[in-house]
């Protein structure tokens, strides 16, 4: 019930954006809206939650994961129904719809990077990475449930989406209440002073492979949405198919996805070189996978190439996740896990609008600059992230406890 409360999280946070995927068009529609403002919609709720993220991150090593998590949810609750609630009863709703989004941004900064912390805290070894492997394919879960359940709520009014959010926050904030025991913290959290100057030694000693680890995951999330926007709006536009059945589309590259997260994790358990190596494996995938898109446009073969590209991110993500949290203490690790959250809502907040100019520039400049990116990410992964005992020993270090070396 522990491992289920604590992925039950980062499947909220996942609803956020995934859910609107199958409503965009319709939205645009009803709200009479450009396709940059529908775009926002993802964006405004990605942003606040990496400015937030970082905050809530440091609070949390603060006080405790639980006191941070909980009224996270309760606030990504509200922000929705104060969405749907404007999208029922106003005439020109589209402020606060982003308004609600926000807010919504802001609970979702408690969400995820936390839960991810959290199982840091809770679990070791071996286990520790098949957890996390766990939270990122619960994150997966909700991609591949969200333009089902997106499209299903649909068919009722497009806003009905908004009003299934706190329903899901209500089940994940008992959940955590009741079956989340954290230990008793053995020490009061270090002063703000030590705190700060250890996350300036991080990025003076560590600052490399954290750098491409973080783009790693961005980029990730990154192409992830704003393909997933591509095929949203491809599928309406050029082959007429919305509700439900665009829905089980959507869902098949990311059920790929899910499963290789949950496989990956479930096998890497401390075997950092064996983590490298997936992330190099994955981000040629990717490439590959994106760089051959450039000369499909059917549905068919185009959606069998994309789950290429899934299964690469599905090798990522996991990796990136046990690397990092297996890296930092108890202290500390919900800021340095944070600030990998943020840049993986960063992700996830330019991909639509960016795919979106895209789209209008060139479908062929969009898929091989796609390709180009995750090669770098895959480059830089293979020269710059190390499996080895860092040289540091400077006992303010945030990764004083550093344990990149292979098994």
């Amino acid at each position: 019930m522990t491992v289920l409360a604590i992925g039950s999280v980062p499947l909220i946070m996942t609803l956020g954006n995934s859910l609107l995927i199958p409503i965009l068009p319709e939205m645009k529609s009803e709200l009479n809206i450009s396709q940059f403002q529908v775009s926002l919609t993802i964006t405004v709720f990605s942003v606040a939650a990496a400015i937030m993220i970082p905050i809530l991150g440091y609070l949390s090593d603060r006080l405790t994961r639980k006191k941070i998590i909980i009224p996270s949810l309760f606030l990504y609750g509200i922000g929705a129904l104060l969405a749907g609630l404007a999208a029922a009863w106003f005439a020109k709703p589209y402020l606060w719809i982003i308004i609600g989004r926000t807010l919504q941004g802001i609970g979702a900064a408690g969400t995820s990077p936390i839960a991810m912390a959290l199982t840091g805290d809770l679990f070791k070894g071996g286990m520790q990475s098949k957890v996390l492997g766990i939270v990122e394919a619960s994150n997966g879960f909700g991609k591949v449930l969200s333009p089902i359940i997106g499209s299903l709520l649909a068919l009722i009014i497009w806003y009905a989406v908004f009003f299934a959010f706190p329903i899901f926050c209500l089940i994940s904030i008992l959940l955590n209440w009741f079956f989340i025991k954290e230990p008793p913290r053995k020490q009061p959290p270090p002063p703000i002073g030590q705190y700060v100057k250890g996350l300036f030694s991080v990025f003076k000693h560590e600052g490399r492979w954290l750098f491409v680890t973080y783009l790693a995951g961005a980029t990730g999330l990154f192409t992830l949405f704003g393909m997933l926007f591509y095929l949203s709006d491809t599928l309406e536009k050029q082959y007429h198919i919305d509700g439900v059945i665009k829905g089980l589309i959507l869902a098949i590259p990311l059920l790929f996805m899910m499963s290789t997260s949950y496989i990956t994790g479930s096998k890497i358990k401390k075997k950092q070189q064996l983590m490298k190596t997936l992330i190099i494996t994955g981000s040629i995938l990717m490439t590959i996978s994106f760089a051959i898109l450039t000369f499909f446009s059917n549905m068919f073969p185009f959606i069998s190439i994309l789950v290429l590209s899934s299964i690469g991110t599905g090798l990522i993500l996991p990796c990136l996740n046990s690397l990092i949290t297996g890296s930092v203490g108890k202290e500390r690790r919900g800021f340095v896990i944070s600030l990998y959250g943020s840049v993986r809502f960063l992700g996830v907040a330019f991909g639509p609008p960016v795919y979106s100019w895209l789209m209008d520039w060139s479908r062929t400049g969009m898929f091989l600059g796609t390709a180009g990116l995750t090669l770098l990410v895959g480059i830089l992964s293979f020269f710059l992230v190390q499996v080895k005992n860092p040289s540091s020993n400077d006992t303010d270090s945030l990764f004083k406890k550093l344990q990149l070396q292979t098994e």
